[in-house]
C-alpha cells in the first residue's frame, strides 16, 4: 500500500475511484481489486482508506495507493487533478463522491447546496477533464458518473420522494454531461457511463437520518450495482439503470427529448402565447 505516492508503471489496469471509503464506492474498490485492477482510492477518511487499501492489497495481490481529499475544497481538488495527470495509464474513473442533503430548498444552508455541487458537479467535470486526455491518447478507458434515478424526478412530488431540488439538480448534470461526453468520445476507444441507482444498502441515507426501509422501493447491494455497473459498461450502456427491466422506457424518454427539440426550432414564438 502506498500513501498518496508517485505513480508508476504497471501491467495492470489501473483504476480510480472516489468516495472509496464506503458504500458504493467501497463496493467498485473491492470488485475492481477481484478483476485485477491497481486501484488509487480517494475519500475524506484517511483511517477508513487505509484500512480498505491494506486488506485489499492482501486479499487480491493489487497496488493500492490512497489519497485522502475533500473533493468539496478547490486546494483538494486540484490535488487529485493532479495525481490524474500524472498518472501514465489510468483505464477508469470512477465519479463517486457524493451525499443527499434531502430537505426543503430554503432549509438547506446556502454553504451545504455549494458543497453538494461543487462535489457532484464541479468535481466531476473536473476530474473527467484531468482523465480524458490520457485515455483519448491510449484510445482506451472509461469514465463512470455515480448519478441517481432522481435525475428523472422533476416531475414527481415529494413525498413519496424526498425533497431534492440541488441533489436531483445535480445528478441531471451529470446524466446530460455524460450522454454528451459520450457523444463527443464516439470512435476514440473511450467510453463514459452515468450510473442511476436507486435505494442502495449504504450508509447514504443513515447519515442523513433517513431510514431507507421505509422507501416504498427495492434497496439493491452495493455488490449487485456493482456488478450491472460493469456488465452495461461493457454493453456500452451510457445511461445504466441497473434495476430497470425494460430499456425502451429510457428510449422513449430519449426519443421523447429530440421530438421536442424538433417541434420547438422554429424562429417565431409559438402561436399559443399570442394575446
Amino acid at each position: 500500500m502506498n500513501e498518496a505516492g508517485p505513480a508508476t508503471e504497471s501491467v495492470r489496469a489501473r483504476a480510480l475511484v472516489t468516495g472509496a471509503s464506503s458504500g458504493i464506492g467501497k463496493a467498485f474498490a473491492e470488485r475492481l481489486a477481484r478483476d485485477g485492477y491497481d486501484l488509487i482510492l480517494v475519500a475524506r477518511r484517511r483511517d477508513r482508506l487505509k484500512a480498505l487499501a491494506a486488506r485489499l492489497s492482501e486479499e487480491s495481490s493489487v497496488s493500492v495507493d490512497v489519497l485522502a481529499a475533500d473533493l468539496t475544497k478547490s486546494d483538494e481538488l486540484e490535488k487529485v487533478e493532479s495525481r490524474i495527470g500524472r498518472e501514465p495509464a489510468l483505464d477508469l474513473l470512477v465519479n463517486n463522491a457524493g451525499f443527499g442533503a434531502y430537505m426543503p430548498f430554503v432549509e438547506l444552508a446556502p454553504g451545504r447546496a455549494e458543497e453538494l455541487i461543487r462535489l457532484q458537479v464541479l468535481a466531476v467535470t473536473l476530474l473527467t477533464r484531468a482523465a480524458l486526455p490520457g485515455m483519448i491518447s491510449r484510445r482506451k478507458g472509461a469514465v463512470i458518473n455515480v448519478s441517481s434515478r432522481l435525475a428523472f424526478s422533476a416531475s414527481l412530488p415529494s413525498p413519496p420522494l424526498p425533497k431534492r431540488a440541488v441533489y436531483a439538480a445535480t445528478k441531471s448534470y451529470i446524466n446530460t454531461f455524460s450522454r454528451i461526453m459520450a457523444n463527443e468520445l464516439a470512435g476514440t476507444g473511450v467510453r463514459v457511463q452515468a450510473l442511476c441507482p436507486g435505494v442502495v444498502r449504504t450508509e447514504f441515507h443513515e447519515v442523513q437520518g433517513i431510514d431507507a426501509s421505509r422507501f416504498p422501493v427495492g434497496i439493491m447491494s452495493p455488490e449487485d450495482l456493482v456488478a450491472a455497473s460493469l456488465a452495461g459498461l461493457a454493453r456500452d450502456e451510457v445511461i445504466c439503470i441497473p434495476a430497470l427491466d425494460d430499456p425502451g422506457l429510457l428510449a422513449t424518454v430519449e426519443e421523447s427529448e429530440r421530438r421536442l427539440l424538433e417541434a420547438s426550432s422554429g424562429g417565431e414564438p409559438s402561436k399559443r402565447y399570442e394575446t
